[in-house]
């Protein structure tokens, strides 16, 4: 049986929906998704006012309804669920890394998958860096290119708190990959570690040839 919340908030979602959006939604995602066709901010508005009516206390009705959320076809769940994870990080504890995993790995897209990064993965790591090494290098062994796309980006807002050993270790591990979200992502990691440490980003470039030229580029973007 659906989660009583699931049946509410597609109510929500339907009464706000837009057809002409919806359009333009799925051309954008190549037709590849469904959806209701509510712009950002009206959805994070109705999602929010959600969230804080009906609170979830334990994580297990946290993870079912966000499963439940992926099962649908409109992308807006998608979102929905996403955010709602990261919403209630004070549930959030070591049960939640395979929940992330399923996350990264169903119906994936780079929206969503990227989504996951900002609003869960990367602030997760920095409430647990306990688990950073075995999880994030798991990740960039998987065949999986979104597992490893995460590997190389969970650093992206760290700043000076970034682990570059591991971030070498893994832009290396992927270096001859011919995926684009794979070579897009190095290419990305490295800018924005280039905010921080210029000169030792232009440094990785100089000493791996083997980068391709879109992660060059990337990398190098505002140098």
């Amino acid at each position: 049986m659906p989660h009583p919340y699931l049946k509410e908030i597609k109510k929500i979602f339907e009464a706000n929906a837009d057809a002409t959006i919806a359009k333009g939604a799925k051309a954008y995602m190549l037709n590849q998704f469904e959806f209701y066709g509510i712009k950002t901010p009206l959805r994070r508005k109705l999602s929010k006012a959600f969230y804080i009516s009906h609170p979830i206390i334990n994580h297990n009705e946290l993870s079912t309804l966000i499963k439940e959320c992926f099962e649908e076809p409109k992308r807006e769940l998608h979102y929905f669920a996403i955010e709602l994870l990261g919403y209630h990080k004070k549930l959030w504890s070591k049960k939640t890394l395979p929940l992330i995993e399923w996350m990264i790995t169903h119906y994936s897209w780079w929206e969503t998958v990227d989504s996951t990064n900002t609003h869960v993965i990367s602030k997760f790591f920095l409430q647990f860096p306990e688990y950073i090494e075995i999880y994030t290098y798991k990740w960039n062994r998987s065949n999986n290119k979104w597992l490893k796309r995460m590997s190389i980006l969970f650093q992206l807002t760290y700043r000076n708190k970034t682990n570059t050993a591991l971030l070498t270790g893994y832009i290396e591990h992927c270096i001859t990959e011919e995926d684009f979200f794979i070579r897009k992502a190095i290419g990305w990691a490295l800018r924005a570690y280039a905010y921080t440490d210029a000169k030792w980003v232009v440094n990785f470039v100089k000493t791996h040839p083997q980068l391709s030229n879109l992660s060059k580029r990337e990398a190098l973007k505002h140098q």
